[in-house]
């Protein structure tokens, strides 16, 4: 039921991805909207850089203690009139959402934006059991329509073009009247709404996520832009939660300070549009809600990650600002990683959640620029991340051939040092001649994955190392 990963063709998405002219010109939104929003946002804000030091902290503290807060937590969720279920894999979290769904004989089922419910081919098993499920957010309902996974974790249809989303509208909405302008944001908008309002009516069972699930209460915290989660969760009979392990916190105090950086990484709001807060179900005296709500908690791996080298990534709390402000994925886009955690924070999770064997090719897609590690509000150093993955990559022999073979020639020259400076001495100057007055190579041997798409630039003077001795070798000039 999971989605079948094509992370080990990722060269091959990339290529796809470089040539698809749609998809290019759909990714300068994220280039040209995203950075500049997010960085107005915190320069707004004095101590943001202080909120962002919390908000690491305060994830760290809880991945240290989690056992002690899921405890707390659910005694909570159960005295407020909730229900637990826990989840060790995409399977068994499937099955506690039908097992719901089957024992209050839905037929369909709403869901708000939820990255875990792709995670674990929740759309998938719900159809398979008869049943319909309806992406309520507009992003992801797009995405339902064309049978794709989202490209970005907070902007799902951020690949797709205005002119692609008309047509994907017209060939499903088969009432549209041919002559209806929908081209415009806001007609696309009323298009959806109105269809996806009939469908908030009739659901039996709505699914969210949850950015937050607090021990101090037993609440679980939804933001949106959109307001769909509200109707998701509000309607229908039942509301299901579906979350992971690392999306505990201890207070709500601790959300409010981790709310100020999530939407400014995220769109460079100081605060999303809706920002909703559930605790258990509907009470003898409130107006509306449901009648049953559970939290399908669900490990899936992740406790796999705790107290390893890679309990950091646990720390993200998925503002999508690792992938706006990352130059890989603003060439290629989300789908090109072949899974459904997309940029720098999926080349680290992936491989986490399904190995290395599959995902390798991940955390070798990055320039290691530090863009990335620069804006994540919870400060995972995801560089750093990504080259535990390279190095457990070369561990396990996973690497082609050739790769390691050419590393074993560097390290064989790098472990003698006079042979080393005296071969890279020797290749600077040939190199340089060989570049002549243009100063780059259109192509050269063994370098044709970089040359086939741009020149590389001829070395010019000394070695690094040579520079750096003379330096040293200059004495120093008085204050």
């Amino acid at each position: 039921m999971t989605i079948h990963p094509t992370s080990p063709q990722f060269k091959d998405n990339a290529h796809r991805a470089l040539e698809d002219r749609d998809l290019q010109k759909a990714l300068g939104h994220v280039r040209q909207a995203f950075i500049a929003k997010r960085a107005a946002a915190a320069e707004a804000l004095p101590e943001f850089e202080a909120l962002r030091d919390s908000a690491r902290d305060i994830k760290q503290h809880t991945l240290e203690n989690l056992d002690l807060y899921i405890e707390a937590w659910e005694d909570k969720v159960t005295a407020a009139g909730g229900h637990v279920h826990y989840a060790r894999d995409a399977a068994e979290a499937r099955e506690a959402v039908l097992d719901i769904c089957r024992r209050v004989g839905a037929r369909t089922v709403t869901k708000g934006k939820s990255m875990i419910s792709e995670e674990i081919g929740l759309n998938q098993a719900i159809e398979a059991a008869g049943l319909v499920p309806v992406e309520t957010d507009l992003g992801e309902y797009i995405v339902q329509l064309r049978g794709e996974v989202p490209s970005h974790i907070i902007a799902p249809a951020v690949h797709l073009t205005r002119d692609q989303v008309e047509a994907d509208f017209r060939r499903h909405h088969t009432h549209l009247d041919a002559s209806r302008d929908i081209s415009s944001h806001y007609s696309l908008q009323a298009e959806a709404r109105g269809i996806l309002r009939e469908r908030f009516l009739a659901a039996d069972v709505g699914v969210t996520g949850a950015n937050f699930l607090v021990a101090e209460t037993g609440t679980s915290v939804i933001v949106t832009n959109e307001g769909n989660g509200d109707l998701t969760q509000l309607l229908p009979r039942v509301h299901v939660v579906l979350a992971s392990i690392e999306k505990l916190v201890p207070t709500l105090e601790d959300v409010g300070q981790l709310l100020r950086v999530l939407a400014r990484s995220a769109t460079g709001q100081e605060m999303s549009v809706y920002t909703t807060l559930s605790t258990g179900p509907k009470r003898p005296d409130d107006p509306d809600g449901p009648d049953e709500y559970h939290v399908v908690l669900i490990d899936n791996g992740r406790s796999s990650m705790l107290g390893t080298s890679f309990e950091e990534m646990l720390r993200c709390i998925r503002c999508g600002a690792c992938m706006n402000h990352c130059p890989v994925y603003h060439s290629v886009g989300g789908h090109a990683y072949g899974w459904i955690y997309p940029g720098p924070m999926g080349a680290v999770l992936t491989p986490a959640l399904i190995g290395v064997e599959t995902a390798g090719h991940l955390p070798n897609a990055s320039t290691f620029c530090g863009r990335c590690e620069s804006v994540c509000p919870v400060r995972i150093p995801l560089p750093k991340l990504m080259r535990h993955w390279r190095e457990r990559e070369f561990e396990r022999h996973l690497q082609p051939a050739a790769v390691r073979g050419g590393l074993g020639v560097w390290g064989w020259f790098a472990s003698r040092p006079k042979l080393y400076r005296l071969a890279t001495g020797l290749a600077m100057r040939a190199l340089s001649i060989a570049g002549g007055n243009r100063g780059r190579f259109a192509s050269l041997p063994l370098a044709k994955g970089w040359t086939d798409y741009r020149d590389m630039p001829a070395p010019q003077g000394a070695t690094f190392q040579s520079q750096w001795k003379n330096r040293r070798a200059q004495p120093k000039r008085a204050a």
